[in-house]
């Protein structure tokens, strides 16, 4: 008889003591399935505001790791460092679970899969929704993670590092929508500043690409030396794609070609699809954003793309 996955939940929080209660009750109400709950963890990353008063009601049913500000790439690195489940599924402390979340992402569990990711229900500050459709996720509270696989990427930065086992062909995406992530004034990714979020990104996705042709000297279990040259090439195709955007954002559309002509070469290398080097040079050309900034009504910050990430330095 197979032995169900034990699962860590892990709050990762900074000055979001006003939304904490609901993002530990949503791990605490989980549905029953073929799973464990083996540990909930509130990582408090600093917090000076309410964040330890909430933890203080849950004290007995969560454990909580209160430390000075280290920033999210720390913080995120020490949720698969301090637990101790097979799988480790990371929550924002400002997004709450679906209470399906863990039993149907566990029912996605079998041999040789290490990534699993889920779609979102996009909520307002009030967490009321913002979007009428569910979005694709991709970023921090979308993942349920192996945590073995992932201790061979650690330290990490941003959750992009972990779509490396994605992209070795140990992922699996679920389009169900299995957490509320919440779009407020108080978000940790600027998006309102034309090019922050994309050189951000660009530069997780050179951090990524840096370590993974580092690690083909001694290849994890994971993937191979040839597939994690190949992967490398790919991220650094990504991060200049990246920059494009970025460049075509803020308008120096004459800063373009270089970015472009390294996309094409990293492209070609990890024998990746042609279709987002040719959707950036087309944005790159007519000047229009691939991932137009938008002002939210609630505070005018964030944006819905499937890659938000928290960029607290």
């Amino acid at each position: 008889m197979t032995t169900p996955p034990r699962i860590s939940c892990v709050i990762l929080g900074h000055n979001y003591g006003r939304y904490l209660d609901r993002a530990i009750t949503s791990c605490l109400d989980q549905e029953p399935g073929g799973y464990v709950l083996h540990e909930i963890v509130v990582i408090d990353d600093g917090s000076t505001d309410e964040t330890e008063e909430v933890c203080r009601r849950y004290r007995d049913r969560v454990r909580i790791v209160r430390r000075d500000c280290q920033g999210f790439g720390p913080t995120l690195t020490d949720a698969f460092l301090l637990t101790g489940g097979d799988w480790v599924a990371p929550l924002d402390a400002d997004d709450w679970f679906h209470p399906a979340k863990l039993r149907i992402c566990a029912e996605a569990i079998i041999e040789d899969r290490l990534f699993i990711e889920h779609w979102e229900y996009v909520v307002d500050a009030d967490g009321c929704p913002f979007i009428a459709d569910p979005h694709p996720g991709g970023n921090t509270s979308t993942l349920l993670v192996q945590r073995d696989a992932a201790l061979t990427l650690l330290p990490v930065t941003n959750e992009i590092f972990f779509h490396a086992l994605r992209e070795a062909g140990h992922g699996h995406v679920l389009p169900v929508p299995l957490v509320h992530y919440r779009v407020h004034a108080h978000n940790m990714t600027d998006r309102r500043t034309p090019g922050v979020s994309q050189h951000y990104r660009a530069n997780v996705c050179t951090a990524l690409a840096h370590r993974l042709r580092t690690m083909a000297a001694a290849p994890p279990s994971w993937a191979t030396a040839t597939v994690l040259r190949r992967m490398s090439h790919r991220f650094y195709a990504q991060a200049a794609g990246h920059r494009v955007e970025a460049h075509v954002q803020t308008g120096d559309r004459p800063a373009c070609p270089r970015p472009l002509a390294a996309m094409l070469v990293g492209t070609i290398r990890s024998c990746a699809p042609p279709g987002p080097w040719l959707r950036a040079f087309a944005s790159a050309v007519t000047g229009h954003p691939q991932a137009p900034l938008r002002e939210l009504d609630n505070g005018g910050a964030g944006d819905t793309e499937s890659d938000h990430s928290n960029t607290r330095a």
